[in-house]
């Protein structure tokens, strides 16, 4: 696990970990004059479970699509495994936000899933038999074998989170990054989805996720990344989730009691 970062005022770390699955220097982003994200240092470890969590317009999702090269940041530098972003993108996967997604595209969900397979087969490569099981195989671990041949814009949402899971374990990646994955599902998705992230940690990948539900992180992540533009603290979630950094991330949005109830919880 990596050290405990706290962001002084000066906007000064102390040096982070050794380098990790996922490294992040003096990155910044910024939609017209204001930065949504502004130099942002971190080092994600590998083999671990990390939440990022901050405030509504914080910048944990344009953080990750910078990193992913969805947009372009103004200056900094990624590396994934020690290596530049497009020397290692084979390695990595990547769930967006479902509200992101045109769900009346006409495609079934076993497309979908095939979907996550054309980076390493290539779009123009004749699907094996194989392949197809292997597509199977992701659904099933999502529990979703049985709408395999339904129209993806015929599930609910919670359905379609699954599927888009399911198309990222086919990539059969070491980096998982997923984009508020808990966002509007049940508590039977909820609990799938959690299921399968801990059995990849457990397999030795990394995942990271920006997420929204703070009662939750304790129990469902090892470390957690706080973000309010700049960011506020890094480090294990027993260690890094304190009251001073949930005052100095979400500042008057949460309440002393709220915090008092989330400190306990992680204690």
């Amino acid at each position: 696990m990596s050290p405990v970062e706290l962001v002084a005022e000066d906007g000064m770390i102390a040096p982070g970990a050794a380098p990790g699955a996922l490294d992040i220097r003096g990155l910044t982003v910024s939609y017209g004059e204001r930065p949504a994200v502004f130099s942002v240092d971190a080092s994600f470890a590998e083999g671990a479970m990390t939440a990022i969590v901050g405030p509504n317009g914080a910048g944990k999702s344009t953080l990750l699509k910078a990193v992913l090269g969805i947009v372009k940041p103004l200056s900094g530098a990624v590396s994934v495994f020690g290596k530049p972003f497009a020397a290692t993108r084979s390695r990595v996967a990547y769930v967006p936000q479902r509200a992101s997604v045109d769900w009346d595209f006409p495609t079934r969900v076993i497309d979908v899933v095939l979907m996550g397979l054309y980076r390493e087969l290539g779009l123009l490569s004749r699907l094996r038999a194989s392949d197809k099981a292997r597509a199977e195989k992701c659904l099933e671990r999502v529990g979703m074998s049985d709408f395999a041949g339904r129209q993806i814009g015929q599930l609910s949402g919670g359905q379609q989170q699954r599927v888009f899971l399911a198309r990222a374990l086919a990539q059969g990646a070491d980096l998982y990054l997923l984009d508020e994955p808990f966002a509007g599902v049940d508590a039977a998705t909820e609990k799938a989805i959690i299921d399968v992230l801990k059995s990849l940690k457990a397999q030795g990948k990394t995942v990271i996720a920006v997420h929204h539900d703070l009662s939750t992180v304790a129990e469902y992540f090892d470390e957690i990344f706080m973000i309010n533009v700049r960011k506020m603290a890094h480090g294990p979630v027993r260690e890094a989730f304190t009251a001073e950094s949930l005052q100095n991330t979400y500042g008057g949005r949460l309440a002393a009691t709220q915090i008092d109830q989330l400190t306990l919880s992680a204690g």
